[in-house]
């Protein structure tokens, strides 16, 4: 009686090339996500004043982007909380705090008004591509793709045409800043019952 011989591993299917091809894979998956992530959080950095500032400052740019680059993709999941750890939720929200965290930035900044309308477009197309309400797996069948686009338009429109009115200086420059803070908390609770309403 003879016994089959053993099946010896194959060189390609080592662990260790195993969990490179998949470091490999998760960096270089949703290109697109990545793109616009990366360069919206460049362009917040105000890239015309970093390539005169100082090697430290170049060198926190270059950590951003590749931070960017790891944060981009969008969060394709059921929203399953797993641990309340902050690097768990941070990475489980990163496409929330990456756009919060640029206009941080690019508020700081300061940037030129060109540059802070490239911003604004960076930031729609982002939220556009990872938003997994509307463009991810789990969105409900059935809803129109165009109309959030053309809600995030109009809305970026507004608060860069508001963000841009010189009233910062006058002495009801509190009024309109109420008025915003209003609307935000207005379309922050449209937009919970929204999601929290079943289609049909």
């Amino acid at each position: 009686m003879t016994t089959a011989p053993a099946r010896t591993a194959r060189p390609d299917s080592r662990p260790g090339d195993s969990r490179a091809g998949l470091l490999v894979a998760r960096l270089t998956s949703r290109v697109t996500d990545r793109l616009l992530g990366t360069a919206l959080a460049v362009a917040a950095c105000d890239p015309p004043a970093a390539l005169h500032a100082s090697v430290p400052v170049k060198v926190l740019v270059l950590g951003a982007a590749t931070a960017a680059w790891w944060a981009a993709p969008m969060v394709d999941a059921r929203p399953v909380l797993a641990s309340m750890r902050w690097r768990t939720l941070a990475a489980r929200h990163r496409t929330t705090v990456l756009p919060a965290a640029a206009i941080a930035v690019a508020a700081a900044t300061g940037p030129a008004v060109w540059l802070v309308v490239c911003i604004a477009a960076l930031l729609l197309a982002y939220l556009l591509v990872t938003d997994a309400w509307t463009a991810g797996v789990t969105a409900p069948p059935g809803r129109p793709q165009a109309t959030p686009a053309l809600a995030a338009a109009a809305a970026t429109a507004v608060v860069l045409l508001a963000a841009q009115a010189p009233v910062a200086g006058s002495s009801w420059a509190r009024l309109p800043a109420s008025l915003a803070i209003a609307a935000t908390a207005v379309c922050l609770v449209l937009a919970l019952r929204t999601r929290r309403t079943p289609p049909g």
